[in-house]
């Protein structure tokens, strides 16, 4: 019973994360994670499955690894959060108070966001490519 609590709860998080993107003030990585911690409780293909993931997996195996997010990756992820927020509130909310909280909210998330360290995009020991032939 607790192995599908585990993995019902780390699909749900998944699929914030995912609408995370698309969604201003809504983060992703955090989702990610949290998904990645009840996946690995529920079930190992389904955490395997996340961390190979074409897109989340690098970005999840850096984070637990070195407890960082590359500094591209943040670029990135603050540029595209705020051109989301940026049309939002230009075009598609016509309620002052409601342009006010997500533009709050938005500026609460990248001073959370600004506060992880940043780290170098390192590939992990093992990697190809990573070690050199040294002769």
């Amino acid at each position: 019973m607790t192995k599908y609590f585990f993995i019902g709860l780390g699909s749900f998080f998944l699929g914030v994360g995912i609408v995370g993107v698309v969604v201003p003030g809504l983060p992703t990585t955090p989702f990610l994670l949290l998904s990645a911690a009840c996946y690995v409780r529920g079930s190992k293909r389904l955490y395997n499955w996340l961390l190979n993931h074409r897109i989340f997996g690098r970005y999840i195996r850096q984070f637990r690894e070195n407890r960082t997010i590359p500094r591209r990756m943040k670029f990135v992820t603050l540029a595209v959060m705020w051109a989301m927020i940026g049309l939002s509130t230009l075009f598609f909310l016509h309620n002052l108070y409601l342009r006010i909280g997500i533009l709050g909210i938005g500026g609460v998330g990248t001073v959370v966001f600004l506060l992880v360290t940043s780290g170098r995009n390192r590939k992990p020991q093992g990697s190809v490519g990573y070690l050199k032939n040294r002769d």
